[in-house]
């Protein structure tokens, strides 16, 4: 069935935050794993695959839509260390949010119902699960301090 061209496109805007996400939490991931953060590596691995999930739902919707899915990400912000990597995570999920809330707007206005739940769906994670915990690591390092932080992680 053939949807809407203007949330068409949006898909493919948002398809490729959520590639850049999968791809920047998968380096993230990696680096925590070679640096010894073992809860640091499963949480931020997980996040990439909650990711994964959200591009893979975009593509199915735009295949259904009849349209051919961008698979270019978005600009990676890799950190250079774990302040950095969380911060830049922070970042790239509030951007997701926005585009989503934007997306959902648009899906109501060209009354794509159906993809508007799915977004609502991927704000709720974004929101609830992906940028809270993040907002919190980041509140925990200032709290305890960098160095206990890191200790913390370092044990599953």
């Amino acid at each position: 069935m053939k949807g809407s061209q203007k949330v068409i496109d949006y898909l493919n805007v948002l398809l490729a935050g959520e590639l850049a996400a999968r791809d920047q939490y998968f380096i993230h991931s990696a680096m925590y794993q070679e640096w010894g953060y073992k809860k640091l590596f499963e949480r931020i691995r997980h996040e990439m695959d909650d990711e994964t999930e959200h591009a893979q739902l975009i593509i199915s919707r735009l295949l259904l839509l009849e349209a051919t899915p961008n698979m270019i990400p978005d600009k990676l912000d890799i950190g250079a260390d774990v302040v950095a990597m969380l911060e830049s995570d922070l970042r790239l999920e509030l951007s997701v949010r926005e585009a989503l809330k934007k997306g959902i707007k648009l899906c109501e206005e060209e009354q794509d119902y159906v993809t508007r739940d799915m977004l609502v769906v991927q704000l709720k994670d974004t929101e609830e699960d992906h940028a809270h915990w993040l907002e919190k690591q980041l509140r925990l390092i200032k709290t305890i301090s960098l160095p206990n932080y890191l200790q913390d992680q370092l044990n599953g």
